[in-house]
């Protein structure tokens, strides 16, 4: 006897969920093995029960489809269920076995599940199915206001308000927040410099991105380098292209 398909639902609409499972009963070859309301139950349950194909809801309270899936280690396929378009056909374009505009018929579901199945029995890309797609959404997102990062089993959503600083680890960036904290992220500065908002941060050195509300003072440390020291006590070597990028945002 062939073994089911699993499927995952991540969606915060009870009506879009049932709607779902509905389409799925004429699907015997398929079992749904959960349902999750946001992105924080998603990222777990997908650890946990190891889907083979999730629904995925894009828009969601506290943690949405896309912040999730840069939690998740070897996504399984996705199928986005969005209302909203201007992230659903990149996201097929970029990796998605499909995409789901509400509101759809059965017929289209039919034919995401046709393009999953096809997907899996030609085993196709199925080592790193979002790749792709999460190297959109790194560089397609506006400027961010939280960063979400694994804090060994919890999921921590770090306001950018509270951030001091940032600095470079190889392909990681250690974030320290204001309160004192340090949290490990797979990221890039480069990524982070882009899409953090240049009127609050500035990066002074190649490894190293500072709040600029969290500046005490700057001092002369040698010839053509300065030493930034924050309220915090930390002190941060000013690269000479970091201290004129430093100079026109405090407009000194």
């Amino acid at each position: 006897m062939q073994e089911k398909t699993k499927i995952l639902i991540i969606e915060d609409e009870a009506p879009a969920r049932m709607l779902l499972k509905q389409y799925l009963k004429k699907h015997s070859d398929y079992i749904i093995i959960g349902e999750c309301e946001n992105g924080f139950q998603g990222a777990i349950s997908i650890k946990e029960l190891k889907p083979d194909v999730v629904f995925l809801d894009i828009q969601m309270p506290k943690l949405n489809g896309f912040e999730m899936l840069e939690l998740i280690e070897n996504p399984p396929q996705i199928i986005f269920s969005t209302a909203y378009d201007e992230f659903a056909i990149k996201a097929f374009e970029f990796g998605a076995v499909d995409y789901l505009l509400k509101p759809f018929s059965q017929k289209r579901f039919d034919i995401a599940l046709e393009k999953v199945k096809l997907k899996i029995n030609q085993k196709t890309n199925l080592e790193k199915p979002m790749e792709g797609l999460l190297q959109f959404v790194r560089e397609e997102q506006d400027i961010i206001k939280r960063i979400v990062v694994k804090n060994r089993n919890k999921i921590e959503i770090i306001l950018t308000k509270n951030i001091e600083r940032i600095e470079a680890q190889d392909d990681y960036v250690f974030i320290y927040t204001i309160s004192g904290e340090r949290f490990l992220k797979n990221s890039t500065m480069n990524y982070l410099e882009k899409h953090l908002d240049s009127s609050e941060f500035v990066r002074v050195h190649r490894s190293n991105t500072i709040r600029i509300d969290q500046i005490s003072k700057i001092e002369l440390w040698e010839k053509d380098t300065h030493i930034i020291i924050l309220k915090s006590g930390a002190k941060i070597k000013a690269s000479r292209s970091g201290y004129k990028r430093l100079k026109e945002v405090l407009k000194v």
